[in-house]
């Protein structure tokens, strides 16, 4: 279902498991209970997810930084989400400044990692010679 670091024991993996189920019902509050030690932990699916909730302002205060901060922590792990979520941020000047080739790595990265919309974002700002 999902990789865990080799240090992830059984309950990590199950705080993981509702952390994000949490988070995909939208219950904000505890998503951020369950995952943020997780993602202190070192572990990239809670790091992308906190990454979106401070990145959008979901159950906390909108928060650039900390968006950043775990946003490429998890991609550079190789989450493909967090991989094309930052690649946007770069895209769009979104919580860093804008940077079109540093956009550009990070939306390869991801659709190498088989991110189908990666590689449609990428061929469409090639195109548009951005």
């Amino acid at each position: 279902m999902f990789e865990d670091p080799p240090h992830e024991n059984s309950e990590s993996a199950i705080e993981l498991a509702s952390g994000i189920a949490s988070f995909e019902a939208k219950n904000f509050s505890q998503a951020m209970r369950l995952l943020g030690p997780l993602a202190e932990n070192g572990v990239g699916e809670a790091q992308y997810r906190l990454a979106v909730m401070h990145q959008r302002g979901l159950g906390v205060v909108r928060n650039e930084l900390m968006a950043y901060r775990w946003m490429k922590a998890a991609a550079q792990q190789g989450i493909a989400l967090a991989e094309h979520g930052l690649g946007c941020m770069y895209l769009d000047g979104d919580c860093v400044i804008q940077d079109i080739n540093t956009a550009k790595t990070w939306l390869s990265k991801a659709a190498d990692n088989g991110l189908e919309g990666s590689r449609m974002l990428l061929d469409m700002i090639t195109n548009e010679n951005l």
